[in-house]
C-alpha cells in the first residue's frame, strides 16, 4: 500500500504521470497501473485526466491529505525501529517560524551535524499556524514556533522567552524626540507580517496592550524585507531581537525606546507523536539547551 500511496501523491504533486515516473525511476505504464489498483482498492476514481494534465477530484483530495499523514507515520514507525539497533542517524523534518528558522536555527543545526554527522535534518520555514498544520499532519516531526500557542492536536512545550522591540529608521523622527508616548505611534506607518505570524501576533498584543491604532498599515510576509522596509524609512515594525541585532550593531536599524518594552513571548516546540527517533530526541535536546543558556541573555544590555 505504501508503494500505491508514494506515486500516487507523486503524480498527484507533480501533476503528471510520466514526471512521477521519472522521480521514481519507473516507466508510465507502471505508474498508471499503479493509479488504477489504488483506484481500484479505494472503489473510486480519484484522479480527472486530460492530454495536458492530472488533477485531483474530491474524493482524491481526500486520499492524498490522509495518505501524506499515513506516509509520515510510516517513515516514523520505520525510525523508530531502526533506532533499537542503532545510534541517532537517518532522516529529521524540522518546521521553524520565521524569525527562529532564519536567526536562531541555522547555527543549531551547524552543532547537530557537528556532533551527529549521520543525522539528515530537513527544514520547512513557514509561519506559525503552517508549522503547526505540518506537524499535526505528521509532515514534520517537530516544529519551532513563537508567541502564545494553543492547540489541542499537538503537544506544545516552551522553552526560552524572547524579546521584542520596536524599531526605526536612525533617520525618524522617534529617535530624538523626547518624552515619546504610545499616541506617537500612532502616526506612524506600522510595517507588519501576515495574520498567522507569530510576529504578527506580538504586534496585535502591543496595539491592545497600549491601545494604539495605527492609521496606516504595509504588510509583509517574512522579517527580511519588514527590516529593509524599516531602515529606508517606510515606517515602523515590532520585530524580535534575533531578527535585528546585526542591524542594531551596524546602525542601519535604531530601537525606540518607550516604557513597557521590550514584550516578551514564548519560543514553544511542538510535537505529535509520543514516540520518537534518538534523531528527534538528539535535536530537541539541543533546542532546550540552547534555551536554557545564552538565549535569555539581555539584547538591551548588549547595545
Amino acid at each position: 500500500m505504501d508503494k500505491h500511496l508514494q506515486l500516487f501523491i507523486t503524480v498527484a504533486e507533480k501533476k503528471s504521470f510520466s514526471k512521477a515516473a521519472e522521480a521514481h525511476y519507473m516507466t508510465q505504464p507502471a505508474v498508471s497501473q499503479y493509479i488504477r489498483a489504488l483506484e481500484d482498492q479505494i472503489g473510486m476514481r480519484l484522479l480527472e485526466r486530460t492530454n495536458k494534465y492530472v488533477h485531483l477530484n474530491k474524493a482524491g483530495e481526500i486520499v492524498y491529505h490522509y495518505g501524506k499523514e499515513i506516509l509520515g507515520l510510516y517513515t516514523t514507525m520505520q525510525n523508530l525501529v531502526d533506532d533499537l539497533t542503532n545510534k541517532a542517524n537517518g532522516p529529521l523534518a524540522i518546521g521553524a517560524s520565521y524569525t527562529f528558522g532564519e536567526y536562531v536555527l541555522p547555527r543549531m543545526i551547524a552543532e547537530l551535524k557537528r556532533n551527529y554527522p549521520d543525522i539528515e535534518p530537513t527544514v520547512t520555514i513557514g509561519n506559525t499556524v503552517r508549522i503547526a498544520d505540518l506537524v499535526a499532519g505528521h509532515q514534520l516531526d517537530a516544529g519551532i514556533v513563537e508567541g502564545h500557542f494553543n492547540r489541542k492536536d499537538v503537544h506544545i512545550e516552551p522553552f526560552a522567552e524572547d524579546e521584542m522591540f520596536i524599531v526605526a529608521s536612525p533617520t525618524s523622527k522617534l529617535c530624538s524626540k523626547e518624552g515619546l508616548t504610545h499616541r506617537d505611534l500612532e502616526n506612524e506607518t506600522w510595517i507588519v507580517r501576515e495574520k498567522g505570524s507569530g510576529t504578527r501576533e506580538a504586534t496585535e498584543k502591543l496595539f491592545q496592550i497600549y491601545g494604539i491604532n495605527p492609521c496606516r498599515f504595509m504588510h509583509f510576509s517574512s522579517t527580511q524585507p519588514i527590516k529593509e522596509s524599516v531602515a529606508a524609512g517606510l515606517g515602523i515594525s515590532l520585530l524580535s531581537k534575533w531578527a535585528i541585532q546585526k542591524e542594531v550593531r551596524y546602525g542601519d536599524l535604531k530601537i525606540i525606546g518607550i516604557d513597557g518594552l521590550p514584550l516578551l513571548r514564548e519560543f514553544s516546540i511542538i510535537t505529535k507523536s509520543p514516540f520518537r527517533t534518538r534523531a528527534l530526541e538528539v535535536f530537541l535536546n539541543l533546542v532546550r539547551d540552547n534555551g536554557n543558556g545564552n538565549q535569555r541573555k539581555s539584547f538591551q544590555n548588549e547595545q
